[in-house]
């Protein structure tokens, strides 16, 4: 491990990062990275996505293996990181290994927790952690995950033990990694597991379930840690009709934002759907007002078009132009157009929270680094905008600190500011890796930079 760590150490500070002329963040603006433990730590065996890939799922037919060798090796990577001068780094705990079987806890597992929190807080990075990132215990998939009937009382003793156990480490907290595209992906396209194609209603009942327990585990959080900040990672896609004169592409494109965008955001918002929507299921005024902070994941445009064809995504054909900027594809079809003024979208509408916001997650597949410096550069100015306009925008966290196992697609899109070889583990900064290092390491963006990458290609 340790020679794969050199190629790292041996590339040099840019130039850039002591250029005077720069955009200056806050003070105490965080710069940090963000994972998820299924994608990094290896061998997680006893969850429902171990499961997925032994029944032949994942579209790149790759192995998750050793994924970064997180759960030995975590601290080559926080060494990087500190290295890249970051002060944040956002990772997940994975359920399965803390509650490998219901009701009996794993010590050992815990205890590498800590040791992971402890070895980022002697490098000056403040831990963010994720309680749930797409992942489930075999046995809580079995139970009905959190459509059975116990499934609240499960979850919350698992985050109540976890605050317990790491609570003097960590302040932070993130119930949920995206409940929107855990439910739409396992329930309407059916590329995460369970796998069920249009099944909008059980979607929509994973969400309002899903906002219930998260209400449920911010007490219980407030209750183990009072000074605890709270929240939650929400995914918003920036959906545009592909005619805007069309009625039908306008009326389908407001549907797809009313359903994925607002479902869960407007339900902890003001603790109900809007109408239509609030006439199905139960009453959920006791999510209002659950969160301190609002997290964004922002990634991407996508176009959409009325499609009778369609049914079973409601009549929407949701698609990327070929000749807008993208990364690279995945394994049968494109990952969505890369827009850095999709992250004002997103933000304008979870200012209306009226708490601080944290961009979460924001990058591109880019194996080869052709797009994501003009991409980081141009979202990171975007951001700097907004703050300047008044924005609460606390931090920045990029997805990702090295290429990990990207779900269905395993190692065939590449999020890393950090090239992984996962066969030998060797890690080789990329380009866009010394360009992060020296925003972070300054503060700010550097007006010379923003004029090279001005354009994207």
């Amino acid at each position: 491990m340790r020679d794969a760590v050199r190629s790292v150490h041996e590339v040099p500070f840019s130039e850039s990062a002591t250029e005077p002329d720069l955009l200056r963040f806050p003070p105490d603006f965080l710069w940090g990275v963000s994972t998820a433990a299924h994608q990094v730590e290896g061998c997680n065996d006893h969850n429902q996505w171990s499961d997925w890939e032994q029944r032949g799922r994942i579209r790149s037919r790759d192995r998750c293996g050793d994924a970064c060798d997180w759960w030995k090796n975590a601290e080559c990577d926080f060494d990087l990181a500190q290295q890249m001068g970051l002060n944040a780094l956002r990772l997940s705990v994975e359920w399965s290994r803390i509650e490998p079987r219901e009701g009996q806890w794993h010590r050992e597992s815990l205890l590498r927790y800590r040791e992971m929190l402890k070895a980022l807080l002697e490098r000056g990075i403040e831990p963010m952690v994720c309680l749930h990132h797409f992942t489930n215990p075999r046995w809580f998939e079995q139970k009905g995950t959190f459509l059975g009937p116990d499934a609240a009382r499960l979850f919350d003793r698992f985050a109540r033990r976890v605050v317990e156990e790491l609570g003097d480490l960590c302040r932070h907290w993130v119930t949920f990694n995206e409940p929107n595209v855990y439910a739409s992906l396992g329930f309407v396209l059916g590329e995460f597991p369970p796998g069920r194609v249009g099944d909008v209603l059980t979607a929509f009942r994973v969400i309002n379930s899903m906002a219930r327990i998260h209400a449920i585990a911010y007490r219980s959080i407030h209750a183990v840690q009072p000074d605890a900040r709270v929240g939650w990672a929400h995914n918003y896609i920036w959906f545009a009709p592909a005619n805007s004169y069309s009625l039908l592409d306008r009326l389908v494109t407001r549907l797809l934002n009313e359903l994925f965008n607002e479902s869960f955001l407007r339900v902890l918002e003001r603790g109900r759907h809007k109408f239509p929507f609030n006439l199905v299921g139960e009453n959920l005024s006791e999510t209002k007002g659950t969160y301190d902070f609002v997290g964004l994941n922002v990634y991407s445009r996508l176009t959409v078009s009325f499609d009778f064809r369609q049914r079973k995504q409601l009549c929407a054909r949701v698609y990327v132009p070929p000749e807008v900027p993208q990364g690279d594809c995945g394994v049968d079809r494109p990952y969505g157009e890369a827009c850095p003024e999709a992250v004002k979208i997103a933000v304008d509408r979870a200012a209306k929270l009226d708490k601080p916001i944290y961009i979460l997650e924001n990058g591109v597949p880019d194996a080869s680094d052709r797009i994501r410096p003009w991409l980081l550069l141009n979202t990171l100015n975007e951001i700097y905008r907004l703050i300047e306009t008044g924005r609460d925008i606390r931090g920045y966290f990029h997805w990702t600190l090295t290429d990990n196992f990207e779900w269905t697609e395993g190692w065939n899109l590449r999020f890393g500011l950090i090239e992984l070889n996962p066969e030998t583990q060797e890690r080789t900064m990329r380009p866009s890796g010394i360009i992060y290092q020296s925003i972070a390491l300054s503060n700010g963006l550097s007006r010379q930079m923003l004029e090279e990458h001005s354009r994207f290609g």
